[in-house]
């Protein structure tokens, strides 16, 4: 879209999903900023759970919270992929979903205290959160309905599905229920919801979203999820140099917190998702919403290595050996979650993938065992930092002929 100097009205026509040099906007970028907080909230949590040895109620509300964070945020981005007009209505709606995230994230901790609390799920705050989110989208889904003829059909049926939805949101937070029985009704208003995408893409039409954008977006909250393992990082290096100063382990801890990070960030970018997506838009369910414990392992990473400093500090109950665990479940669920999202995109399986997997597996379990025999916390913790570059490492040397393979069958 040709760039102009005011922000006139423009018709929500859709967007050509085949545009040339199609880039994330500087709106875009501001919206995710509001996710950071989410998602910062989220880790913190975690973290803080996990010091006081109440995890089962900490993983349940962080998994919680991530999916009600990328939900979302998966909402705005496909949307915003195919009918992003820039004009000041767009922007004004966008910054009411803002605040809608927000408020998402200022009320995870009373959602939090409530399931340590065991009575009922506390939602209430994150359902007026997503309720301001949710009237802005549905408002834009109107707009393309009017604007966009070829595809009315498609946005009613986002509108029906969201409000339908939104309406079950509300009861829901206004009739508190027993902690199973609210997780089995989110379970079923989520598919309600999900009705509305998977008939738009798979019965209908579908919507004009762009592939290399799309991946382009994902890849950009991807990066704002690794952040988290970089404020876990400087906690964990400021509980030590509170403690003895600057020390050598210090500089373990650093490496290994800002190791594992870049580590993680280099694996998830070896998927080539923008050409896989332009082939094959049909594989997109799959890879979209496989995203979101993707998105929660790469927080969860953060959220251990923050629950390392409170034990650092000794403010935390957990073990050295528990604590490690901390940070090696997520970074096992990210390493399992990447190929097989790999797979599910390409259609392929690759021996040496497995091969990439159990070498992965094992330097986890080498970083368990050696705290578990007496080894200390931040040493162990730089072994399972290595985890990462095993696939770093087997796709510089041999796994890159598998990419180049795929994207020559395209």
């Amino acid at each position: 879209m040709p760039e102009r100097m005011t922000h006139t009205v423009v018709p929500m026509a859709g967007r050509d999903p085949h545009e040339t040099g199609r880039a994330a906007t500087p709106l875009e970028l501001l919206f995710d900023l509001t996710f950071v907080i989410a998602f910062g909230a989220a880790a913190s949590e975690l973290a803080h759970f996990l010091a006081e040895g109440y995890v089962g109620e900490g993983v349940l509300g962080f998994a919680f919270a991530v999916f009600a964070v990328s939900w979302a945020w998966i909402n705005f981005t496909w949307f915003a992929s195919a009918y992003d007009t820039d004009d000041w209505i767009y922007r004004l709606t966008t910054m009411v979903q803002m605040v809608g995230v927000l408020i998402l994230a200022l009320g995870l901790p009373q959602m939090f205290d409530s399931l340590h609390e065991g009575e009922h799920v506390d939602n209430s705050v994150m359902v007026l959160g997503y309720v301001v989110m949710r009237v802005p989208m549905v408002f834009q889904w109107w707009r393309a309905s009017r604007q966009d003829p070829e595809r009315t059909t498609v946005c009613r049926t986002f509108i029906v599905t969201l409000l339908i939805s939104q309406a079950g949101w509300i009861a829901l937070a206004l009739a508190p229920t027993s902690i199973p029985v609210t997780f089995v009704l989110i379970v079923l208003l989520v598919l309600v919801e999900a009705i509305g995408p998977l008939v738009a893409e798979k019965v209908l039409v579908g919507t004009p979203w762009h592939p290399h954008h799309i991946a382009e977006r994902y890849g950009l909250l991807v990066i704002i999820a690794l952040g988290e393992g970089l404020i876990g990082t400087v906690a964990t290096l400021a509980a030590i140099i509170d403690e003895k100063g600057w020390t050598v382990d210090v500089a373990v801890l650093g490496i290994a917190g800002v190791g594992v990070t870049f580590g993680m960030w280099w694996t998830y970018f070896v998927l080539p998702s923008g050409d896989l997506l332009h082939a094959h838009r049909e594989r997109c369910f799959a890879w979209g919403y496989g995203h979101i414990p993707v998105f929660g392992a790469l927080v969860g990473v953060g959220a251990g290595l923050h629950a390392a400093a409170y034990r650092l500090e000794e403010h935390s109950v957990l073990s050295d050996t528990e604590t490690v665990l901390a940070v090696v479940v997520p970074l096992a669920v990210y390493v399992g979650l990447l190929f097989t999202l790999y797979a599910l995109l390409t259609r392929t399986f690759d021996p040496f993938h497995l091969v990439l997997v159990l070498v992965s597996a094992g330097v986890l379990g080498a970083g368990v065992t050696l705290v578990a025999s007496g080894a200390s916390l931040t040493w162990s913790l730089l072994v399972v930092a290595l985890t990462p570059w095993v696939t770093v490492v087997g796709y510089e040397t041999v796994g890159h002929r598998h990419n180049e393979e795929v994207l020559e069958s395209l």
